[in-house]
């Protein structure tokens, strides 16, 4: 209207003849005015405050102001047709002060009942205002009906009791804050990781999909949080602009709806797998079709950020930002419900494990910003309630924008971060991590060639940097940088031995953090993993072996002496790497002279066959508590201790040529293809993703054995898992062993009998 009147002024101006806008001119066409608006009762606004739609202070106001309508001799609110669809009602409501929104005195308030709205002009969607109460009174006495049913979709109802109509109404008087702050936000964060996505989805609702529902409203309609059973609110519109992400497609449109609690103030959102759809924040869903495409994109080491790109050209539109998709697939794959139970399915607990760093696996985080342990901390940490913590807050990224302002951000600290490790596999839920002990802490003097061999590996990784990096370095550390290249690494090497100059070092060479420690398997399967926040050393080794339930009788290392000593030394009461301090033979000179000349073997044959009378705490599968530490074939010449010829592989029959002692440098030639998106994340991004893909790793690795076993035994018969997840087979048998000769045993239902598969696995 501001237009017209200028229009017509200007009009006026130049001695025109009288001037009518198109607005004039539609009054023509307009039907006559109703003249059958009822007069708005008391009675019905008493019964309304009765019903608790609103208090009596409202009530009051509605009264004072249908009074000064009365002065002026105007209704105060009247059903105006001004086309539109049959599901709005229009409602022009007497307004004593003129302002924009109401320059005739009157002002338009809507009413949309399919999708449960109120609307005025003087107030934001869901925030209540003296218009929209004087509207519902005037609705609630001419139609009721109104206030019993809620349209949900197109093509269903629902109907709702008056007390989820006060709960309704409630949230809409107070202004209800959708997404809720504190603690709300929390709460609801913890029911939506609850509501777990099945790990096996049906074919049909992964697969392509194009006729997606377009009004997604939460299912739920009594409250899960109270103890009675509390109803919800009707449903209330989030936007009516939320996407839908597919593998070929962006459909846009799509409406999404909360409901509400009365009595706890609970806030429900839709969470729903069951149509083929993941809601990440109620404006970017994602199909999971896309879901399950990203997670083999993953497995195959190409960054979502690439995938997104490829799609965004393939379908020619424009996807969201590649960082929301991110934290969307996080966000499924937080609320999947995966066991990670990171066994093997031949191995359960393993005989012989092989360790090793994935030192280029690093994150971003400055050492001074890493959280100082508390005085009484232990080392231990309760490693569900960290995993879960860290899933919470990949969920809470669909509710909090901002990473400053987000509650469930987990932060590296020495008391607070910990290892993963199989449920069936750990001892408990209480693990080791004693990386606070790396720092300021005296050393034995038996270990103090751990930090040695930690410099040698340091400086093999600076020989390899060109000449300004290694400059570069050296004056970060305030040194002399002038001279050759070996004099520069020799200077680096002596100022190492300060371990804040250590850390810079490391920082430069290797990244931030401390790269990550694995535990596998022979069979290649992951058993553990721990994200060290500071340099390597065999501590984090060994508290990953002190966690698990059974302490393996064979570990390969590429530093068997320094974990052997340094575990050792933390357990003096029970010795965990015994006998001669996990060596095979006591380090005589005779026997080191023997071993030198590869005159001599040492026999371990439980390591094929179970012990007929098992030790005291002897190994579940070889009945023997001996444990020795040993160097790989590939990681001997790194030791120059004579005594560590005695740690060689190669003197065990039973192990040379069937134990696998590269498994671990295979599995991070993989996962070096991950570096260029890994490396790039948060902490907490990184580790949560890191475990996901080992994961997934690991189920295929099981898959590809568990298909073997069919080829070797035929299709006849049926291969299951049994509850500690080993391969059991279902039919015709009742209890064999199988022992494969990489010393891992199935269980198989079967006769009394025993039988040998020969495997290269």
């Amino acid at each position: 209207m501001d237009q017209c009147k200028i229009n017509a002024d200007f009009a006026q101006r130049s001695n025109l003849l009288p001037f009518e806008c198109h607005h004039m001119q539609s009054l023509t066409y307009c039907p006559p005015t109703r003249t059958d608006n009822p007069t708005l009762e008391e009675d019905v606004l008493s019964q309304m405050v009765q019903e608790k739609w609103f208090d009596d202070s409202r009530k009051q106001k509605c009264l004072h102001r249908q009074a000064e309508a009365t002065n002026v001799g105007v209704p105060l609110s009247c059903l105006v047709t001004v086309g539109g669809p049959p599901t709005k009602k229009f409602l022009s409501v007497y307004e004593l002060d003129i302002s924009y929104y109401s320059r005739l005195g009157r002002v338009l308030v809507t009413y949309d009942s399919k999708i449960i709205q109120w609307c005025c002009p003087c107030a934001k969607p869901r925030q209540s205002c003296i218009h929209k109460t004087i509207g519902k009174w005037h609705l609630f006495q001419i139609a009721p009906l109104l206030f019993v049913n809620v349209r949900c979709t197109e093509d269903t109802h629902e109907e709702f009791l008056p007390d989820v109509a006060e709960a309704a109404e409630e949230q809409h008087e107070e202004g209800a804050q959708y997404p809720p702050d504190e603690p709300m936000l929390s709460q609801m964060v913890h029911y939506i990781f609850k509501k777990k996505i099945p790990v096996n989805l049906p074919h049909d609702v992964i697969s392509a999909m194009s006729d997606f529902p377009r009004h997604l409203i939460p299912h739920e309609t009594i409250c899960t949080e109270c103890t009675g059973q509390t109803l919800l609110s009707e449903p209330q519109l989030i936007t009516s602009t939320a996407k839908i992400v597919t593998l070929t497609d962006i459909i846009e449109g799509v409406s999404t709806y909360c409901k509400y609690c009365c009595s706890c103030g609970m806030i429900f959102c839709y969470q729903e797998w069951s149509d083929g759809i993941h809601n990440f924040d109620d404006h970017t869903l994602v199909s999971l079709h896309l879901c399950v495409f990203l997670r083999n994109t993953l497995q195959t080491h190409q960054a979502i950020g690439s995938a997104v790109e490829v799609l965004e050209k393939t379908c020619g539109k424009i996807f969201p930002s590649k960082q929301k998709i991110l934290y969307a697939y996080f966000h499924y794959e937080a609320m999947t419900d995966h066991s990670y139970t990171f066994s093997c399915v031949t191995c359960d607990h393993p005989v012989t494990v092989v360790m090793d760093l994935h030192k280029k696996g690093v994150f971003s985080m400055p050492i001074s910003s890493i959280e100082q342990p508390p005085q009484d901390y232990d080392g231990k940490v309760n490693v569900e309630d960290f995993w879960e913590s860290v899933s919470l807050e990949m969920v809470s990224w669909g509710l909090v924008p901002s990473y400053k302002q987000n509650p469930f951000v987990v932060r590296p600290s020495y008391h607070n971060w910990a290892p993963w490790i199989g449920p069936h596999t750990r001892g408990s839920s209480v693990v080791s991590n004693t990386e606070h002990c790396k720092i300021h802490t005296p050393r034995n003097p038996d270990e103090e060639s751990d930090l040695l061999i930690t410099e040698d590996r340091l400086t093999d990784e600076i020989l390899k940097l060109k000449m300004e990096a290694v400059r570069s370095l050296c004056k970060a550390c305030g040194i002399d940088s002038k001279g050759s290249r070996m004099d520069l690494i020799m200077r680096l090497r002596k100022e190492m031995q300060n371990r804040s100059a250590y850390d810079k070092v490391f920082a430069k060479v290797w990244g931030a953090s401390g790269g990550c420690a694995v535990v596998t398997c022979p069979c290649a399967v992951v058993y553990g993993v721990k994200f060290n926040l500071r340099a390597e050393s065999p501590r984090d080794f060994a508290d990953l072996l002190l966690s698990m339930k059974h302490f393996p009788n064979v570990t390969l290392y590429d530093f068997a002496r320094g974990l052997a000593t340094h575990t050792n030394i933390r357990e003096p009461q029970s010795l965990p790497f015994s006998p001669h301090e996990g060596r095979l033979l006591d380090p005589t000179d005779d026997n080191i002279r023997l071993a030198s000349a590869k005159k001599v073997k040492v026999s371990l044959p439980w390591l094929t066959t179970k012990k007929p009378v098992p030790d005291e705490n002897g190994h579940p599968i070889t009945g023997s508590s001996e444990h020795y530490a040993l160097y790989d074939r590939f990681h001997e010449a790194n030791t120059k201790d004579p005594k560590d010829v005695l740690r060689k592989v190669e003197l065990v029959p039973e192990l040379r040529g069937w134990a696998n002692s590269q498994c671990a440098e295979q599995l991070f030639s993989g996962l070096r293809k991950n570096n260029h998106f890994l490396n790039m994340m948060n902490p907490s991004s990184h580790i949560f993703l890191m475990r996901n893909i080992l994961h997934h790793y690991n189920n295929g690795r099981n898959a590809k054995t568990i298909e073997n076993m069919k080829k070797t035994l035929g299709s006849a018969l049926q291969i299951q898992l049994n509850s500690s997840g080993q391969t059991v087979l279902g039919m015709y048998l009742h209890s064999i062993v199988v022992t494969f000769r990489f010393f891992n045993r199935v269980e198989i239902p079967s006769s009394n009998c025993l039988f040998w598969l020969t495997s290269t696995v």
